[in-house]
């Protein structure tokens, strides 16, 4: 098989949702019908005991939350299928933001009685601005919810995209029936004592009296909505769908694996393989001949056996192949990759070729940070992997003397991670660490204690801002500098960080250093 009939069959996208719609459910469903754990008949686990197959970390599994991204893949009917599944809770958004830089789309994932979430309303901010398709699957209707056209109107208007339903919902709650393939002119009934899943009933012609007998008096009710759907929607519009205009609408509950399937074989017949990714230099094209990729995602303790440390490469252009050298752009170095892994989860396994759309793993003892651009040579630096400015400040102390060694290491490696960000203050040197909410702050000592050996405490730095600053003369950032000492820090790349009391403080200095930019996102 060519490089381009490689491209054409992957599928590389991210789920995202606020915390409680079911995106993790939806990503085990999703894995039912794929590679490792595929099995006939796509069993049910109504209950999931263990956790999600996607929730490797313990304090994940404790949660019962998502605090990192984790990368899956699978084929299913001669595509290859990449899931990443990205963290809920708004604590981690920034982890999530940077995983929409390695997908080609996404499904975003809406609780059918909740609506859209301000979390969500975030998510696709970003997804606008990077033109990203998605796709909706609202979840969970075999609960009670409320009419389905007000919630499209809601998703249209807070998430600013048209939306076009493939599927309808035949009631909710209670009187749940199933679900109609508008897409693919089927009808699957929904019982949720059945533990397989039943083939789709086909509907050619909604008037048939096939349908009366299947859902009785429903039938009138959901031939006059689909009427409605046609005549107020308009068609379904493939290209308007890959430039990010309008999302396409499934519905379903991912708990009894119900429109799972649907979303699933709509999703590889229209989501978009990769095509190009702008780099500094210019935009790269998938189906060049040479390989190219970056790091968006480290994580240490992949396997807390191991110590191992993992970096995430996302494939862009070309081949990769397994003991071949590709350049490090930052280091100036070659590096050769002997055990390069694809991912189920915590489950890995290596590989000797990947191609783009493709996520691989390769070791890392700590020569790699995110956004690191690797290439077959050319001078290339890919770009869109910011560091935003964080919101809760903490200083962090050692708990433990005796394991201080331990400490540094853990906090030096979780930072690289992308967990939280490390300043350093340059008034009397004492560590920050600068998050987005509380969680972090108790993910980031629960780490450091059971994957370092490290004990930390916090302490209390109230802050409102912390914001990257430059100035054409360099004159100007020393006497800035000087006048504002005891809030200045340093980042982990040594940059300068102003550290805001306030945002009067804030403006006020914005009023006295004109010649100064303050900049919110560390990509500047």
């Amino acid at each position: 098989m060519g490089l381009q009939e490689e491209i054409n069959r992957r599928r590389t996208f991210a789920i995202v949702s606020h915390p409680d719609a079911g995106k993790t459910t939806l990503t085990e469903k999703l894995l039912l019908f794929g590679g490792a754990i595929r099995v006939a008949g796509a069993v049910k686990n109504n209950k999931i005991k263990q956790g999600a197959a996607s929730d490797f970390m313990e304090i994940e599994r404790q949660r019962g939350i998502s605090v990192a991204t984790s990368v899956m893949g699978f084929e299913y009917e001669g595509y290859k299928v990449n899931i990443l599944d990205t963290p809920g809770h708004q604590d981690f958004q920034e982890d999530t933001f940077r995983t929409l830089t390695a997908v080609d789309s996404v499904i975003i994932v809406i609780d059918a009685a909740k609506g859209v979430e301000p979390q969500t309303e975030r998510l696709m901010k970003v997804c606008r601005m990077r033109k990203t398709p998605v796709m909706v699957y609202i979840n969970k209707m075999d609960r009670p919810t409320g009419d389905m056209f007000d919630l499209l109107d809601e998703i249209e208007e807070q998430l600013k995209i048209k939306t076009r339903p493939l599927s309808w919902p035949i009631n909710s709650g209670a009187d749940f029936k199933g679900v109609y393939n508008i897409f693919d002119s089927s009808l699957r009934l929904f019982d949720p004592s059945i533990t397989e899943i039943e083939s789709a009933v086909e509907i050619d012609d909604l008037s048939t009296e096939k349908l009366d007998e299947l859902i009785g008096d429903d039938a009138d009710t959901l031939r006059e909505e689909v009427e409605l759907i046609e005549g107020v929607y308009p068609e379904f519009d493939h290209d308007a769908y890959l430039a990010g205009n309008v999302a396409p609408v499934f519905f379903g509950s991912a708990l009894y694996n119900f429109g799972v399937q649907e979303l699933l074989d709509s999703f590889v017949r229209i989501a978009p393989f990769p095509k190009e990714k702008d780099a500094e230099e210019r935009v790269v094209m998938a189906n060049e001949p040479k390989f190219t990729g970056f790091i968006f995602k480290i994580h240490a303790n992949i396997d807390p056996n191991h110590r191992s440390r993992i970096a995430f490469v996302k494939i862009c252009s070309g081949k990769f192949e397994r003991n071949k050298n590709y350049r490090h752009m930052r280091l100036a170095k070659n590096f050769k990759f002997s055990s390069p892994t694809a991912f189920m989860a915590s489950k890995k396994e290596t590989i000797e070729e990947a191609y783009p759309g493709d996520i691989i793993g390769i070791p890392d003892t700590g020569n790699f940070i995110i956004g690191d651009t690797l290439t077959e040579g050319e001078n290339l630096h890919y770009k869109g992997m910011p560091s935003f400015s964080p919101e809760m400040f903490r200083y962090i102390e050692n708990a433990d003397p005796m394991k201080a060694k331990q400490l540094a290491k853990g906090v030096d490696q979780l930072m690289e991670e992308g967990v939280a960000q490390l300043f350093t203050n340059q008034f009397n040197g004492r560590k920050i660490i600068g998050c987005v909410g509380q969680l972090q702050f108790e993910v980031i000592e629960y780490r450091l204690e059971h994957e370092y050996g490290a004990k930390c405490r916090f302490e209390s730095l109230p802050m409102y801002k912390a914001c990257w600053i430059e100035a054409d003369d360099p004159a100007v950032i020393v006497d800035f500098k000087k006048r504002k000492y005891q809030k200045m820090a340093v980042d982990k790349q040594g940059r300068d960080v102003f550290m805001a009391d306030s945002s009067f403080l804030l403006q006020m200095a914005q009023t006295d250093f004109k010649d100064i930019r303050f900049h919110f996102t560390s990509e500047f």
